[in-house]
C-alpha cells in the first residue's frame, strides 16, 4: 500500500521529502528509492543547469562578433570551454569583420608590448656597458680604437698604387667623430682634412651636406663636391630611409707617409696582441 501511495504522490508532482512526510517516513531511505525507481521526477524538482545558460549567452555574444577574450571577461568561462562550445557557431559577415579587427588590434598591441620590452632591455644593457667606459679615454685607448676603426673602414696602400693617401668613409656619425678625434691625437692639423659627402642619387644631397657639417662642426662651404652613387634596387634591399644622409668621406691631404705609419702601427698592434695571447696560453 505504501508503495502504491508513494507512486501516486510522485505522479501528482510531489518531491521525495513531501512523499516521505505524507507516508510518515523519517527519511526517504532505501525503501522510497525502490518504490520510486523508474518513476520520472516532476520538472519543478529538477535543478536548472547553469552551464546551459552560460553556453547560450556565450553563443549569443559570439554571434554578435565578440572575441573569446571578451566573452571570458564577461562570463568567466575559460577559453578552452568556449572553444568546445563555439567552434561550430556560424557568424554573419559583420561579426567576422569585428573579430578580425579585434585580432589585428591585439596583434599590434602585443607587438608594441614586445617592442617596448626589447627596447627597455637594450637601454638597460647599453647603460650598464656605457658605465664601464671611463668618461675620458686615455690617449693609448683612443689611439688603439682609432687605429682599429681605420683599419676596418679606411683605405689601405696597394702594390699598384704607391701614392695612396689616408681616406676614411662611414655612415655612422659616431665613427666619424671617433676618427676625427684620432686624427687630432696623432697630430693631423685641421687644414689637412677634407670632407666629401657620398650619397645615392635618390637622396637629398643638400640636406645630407648640412647634416654632416653639423656633425663635424665645419662650414658647408669647406665640403668638396658631392659624389653620387647610382641607386640599383636589387632583391629585397630597402630604399634609403627618410633620414638617410649617405656617407661622409674624410681625406687627409699629404698623407702618403701617414698611411705607411698606419700600416706599421697596425702590424705592431697585431704582433703585441699575438704575443699576449701566446703568453696567456703558457700560463
Amino acid at each position: 500500500m505504501s508503495k502504491e501511495r508513494a507512486i501516486e504522490l510522485r505522479l501528482e508532482g510531489k518531491s521525495r521529502r513531501q512523499i516521505a512526510a505524507a507516508l510518515g517516513l523519517k527519511s526517504g531511505g532505501e525503501a522510497l528509492n525502490r518504490w520510486l525507481k523508474g518513476v520520472p521526477a516532476p520538472e519543478w524538482t529538477k535543478r536548472p543547469n547553469a552551464k546551459d545558460d552560460l553556453r547560450a549567452q556565450a553563443v549569443e555574444l559570439r554571434r554578435r562578433g565578440h572575441s573569446y577574450g571578451e566573452i571570458t571577461a564577461e562570463l568567466g568561462v575559460p577559453k578552452s570551454t568556449l572553444s568546445d562550445w563555439l567552434h561550430d557557431v556560424l557568424l554573419e559577415t559583420e561579426a567576422v569583420e569585428r573579430i578580425a579587427h579585434l585580432q589585428h588590434n591585439g596583434q599590434q598591441k602585443g607587438a608594441a608590448i614586445r617592442r617596448a620590452v626589447r627596447v627597455a632591455r637594450q637601454r638597460e644593457i647599453n647603460a650598464a656597458a656605457r658605465a664601464q667606459i671611463p668618461p675620458q679615454l686615455a690617449d693609448s685607448e683612443l689611439f688603439v680604437a682609432g687605429l682599429a676603426a681605420y683599419w676596418a673602414e679606411g683605405s689601405k696602400a696597394k702594390p699598384w698604387n704607391v701614392s695612396e693617401s689616408v681616406r676614411f668613409i662611414n655612415s655612422d656619425p659616431d665613427m666619424i667623430r671617433l676618427f676625427l678625434a684620432w686624427l687630432a691625437l696623432i697630430g693631423v692639423a685641421s687644414d689637412r682634412i677634407g670632407f666629401r659627402v657620398s650619397i645615392h642619387e635618390s637622396g637629398d644631397a643638400d640636406r645630407a651636406t648640412s647634416f654632416w657639417a653639423q656633425q663635424v662642426g665645419r662650414p658647408e662651404a669647406e665640403f668638396k663636391r658631392t659624389t653620387f652613387k647610382r641607386h640599383r634596387q636589387q632583391g629585397s634591399r630597402r630604399l634609403p630611409a627618410t633620414d638617410y644622409h649617405g656617407c661622409l668621406r674624410i681625406d687627409v691631404l699629404r698623407s702618403t707617409d701617414l698611411l705607411r705609419q698606419i700600416h706599421g702601427w697596425w702590424e705592431g698592434l697585431v704582433a703585441a696582441a699575438v704575443s699576449v695571447e701566446a703568453q696567456s696560453g703558457m700560463v
